[in-house]
């Protein structure tokens, strides 16, 4: 009971930061909008593109590119290529076409890997000619008018460090899973960026879909590998050196969403152990800095928010002797008197996600019906992060692999995944924990109806649903990749 009520604590503690930033959120809207200045002349800009094994999008990603409404001569662009398939030739090949249609653009390929994103991104620091650098990773599809829309706010002050925009979604319709993941980067971008840069607190760059000024990243001491989300990482570095960044949450730019869910598991891990990496590293230096009280506090919930999924994984476990407990003796009212309190987290949680569809889409109604999909696939992939936590916070001190997403340009239904390199095709060993955890959920909803526990079986229905969605997910997407390869 005593550890079941410190599990609850502690997701009680985050999820109601939920409420607060809707409640600054709302405070926020009545803000006017800063308008950048036009009347300056067009700076060099860099465009990288780092990109490892990307066969079957980078042609997307480098013609898309190349219709950035920009004057050619002052835009310089490297794909970054650190692939050892097809992907090398194919890349050189694009760039060797549109150099002759008068496009500055160089193919670089490394053949170590070193530093993996980081590394790549460093390399190309040396040889960048643009006083700005933009990012763009492979599923990502820029808008013409992004760096005309993004540049401008440079100059309304000269310590601007970084523009991020929000993501867009260019495949969000394509499966339950797509939707699900579209509500939680919704979330992300259109409340807790939006709100924590409006109340001047510390974001992060997302890792693409921004611009950096060129002399902000070399004076924060450029990329390091130390980290899977060197992103992050720069970041905190770079705000912490007194550099401000701004999020453009009305600018945005499409992407393609994992469809496959061992490619979004993986994805995960790494977005999970590299924040915790990076709160391990970058939360002494918060703290001895001179920044307001109030911006250490939310920097700290900021980078440790992960620490959550191992709790999620013991509140679900223990919520099931809790009925037997509740039932079988002792005077216990109090205290489930006292638990009911949690469920403040829960209703922040769903404020949060239900404001983020309202600030971004039209049809939000329609979109929200699903967050308790969401709320179970998140329930679900508590083992994949909670090892990913485990790993960040007790992990040897070595340097991680960094395992990057595939991608298939998939924008509608039409388009698989199926039978294309890079798809799983091996079961983890997680999946057996999540097979298990589905069953120990069919005999707490069994156990809670027969105690008439009505209170606790749709949570518990979350945790089966979660648990066994996720489980067998993960087996048949990596048995079609296998047999559609055979």
């Amino acid at each position: 009971m005593i550890s079941a009520f410190l599990a609850l604590s502690v997701l009680f503690a985050f999820g109601t930061q939920g409420i607060w930033l809707i409640s600054y959120y709302k405070k926020m809207r009545s803000k006017v909008a800063q308008v950048p200045p036009s009347d300056f002349s067009l700076p060099l800009v860099t465009v990288q593109l780092p990109i490892f094994n990307e066969l079957y999008v980078v042609d997307r990603l480098i013609d898309t590119v190349c219709l950035l409404d920009y004057p050619k001569e002052k835009l310089q662009i490297q794909i970054l290529d650190d692939s050892t398939d097809e992907t090398i030739a194919l890349a050189a090949s694009l760039a060797a076409k549109k150099r002759e249609e008068g496009f500055d653009i160089v193919h670089v390929h490394r053949t170590n890997r070193q530093g993996f994103k980081a590394g790549a991104l460093k390399e190309g620091i040396k040889s960048a000619t643009g006083d700005y650098i933009a990012i763009f990773d492979a599923d990502f599809v820029p808008h013409p008018d992004f760096l005309q829309k993004t540049i401008p706010y440079f100059f309304m002050d000269e310590k601007i460090g970084m523009v991020q925009t929000r993501w867009e979604h260019l495949n969000s319709e394509y499966s339950v899973l797509t939707r699900a993941q579209a509500i939680a980067l919704d979330g992300h971008f259109a409340i807790e960026q939006q709100v924590r840069n409006s109340a001047g607190f510390f974001i992060n760059f997302n890792g693409t879909a921004g611009v950096w000024r060129k002399s902000c990243i070399e004076d924060a001491g450029n990329w390091e590998a130390d980290t899977l989300t060197e992103d992050l990482d720069l970041s905190y570095r770079a705000q912490l050196r007194g550099w401000k960044f701004k999020y453009l949450n009305n600018v945005t730019t499409p992407a393609e969403l994992p469809s496959e869910i061992n490619a979004l598991k993986s994805q995960q891990f790494r977005w999970t152990k590299g924040a915790i990496q990076c709160a391990k590293k970058t939360l002494p230096s918060v703290w001895k800095s001179k920044i307001p009280l109030r911006v250490k506090l939310q920097a700290t919930v900021h980078l440790t928010s992960n620490i959550v999924f191992p709790f999620i994984l013991l509140t679900g476990l223990f919520n099931v002797p809790l009925v037997f407990i509740k039932n079988n003796g002792g005077n216990h009212d109090a205290y489930f008197t006292l638990m009911a309190i949690f469920v403040l987290s829960t209703i922040g949680s769903f404020l949060f996600y239900l404001y983020s569809q309202k600030d971004i889409h039209a049809d939000w109604q329609r979109r929200i019906f699903l967050f308790p999909v969401f709320m179970a696939g998140s329930m679900g992939f508590a083992v994949n992060n909670s090892k990913a936590v485990i790993e960040g916070l007790f992990g040897r001190k070595r340097k991680s692999e960094f395992t990057r997403t595939p991608k298939y340009k998939i924008t509608d239904k039409k388009d698989g995944w199926k039978g294309k390199k890079y798809s799983a095709t091996k079961v983890e060993w997680t999946i057996f924990v999540e097979t298990f955890l589905a069953l120990y959920f069919v005999f707490g909803v069994a156990a809670s109806i027969y105690y008439l526990e009505i209170a606790a079986i749709p949570f518990q229905l979350m945790y089966l649903g979660g648990f066994g969605s996720v489980a067998y997910m993960s087996i048949r997407h990596a048995f079609l990749s296998r047999r559609a390869m055979a």
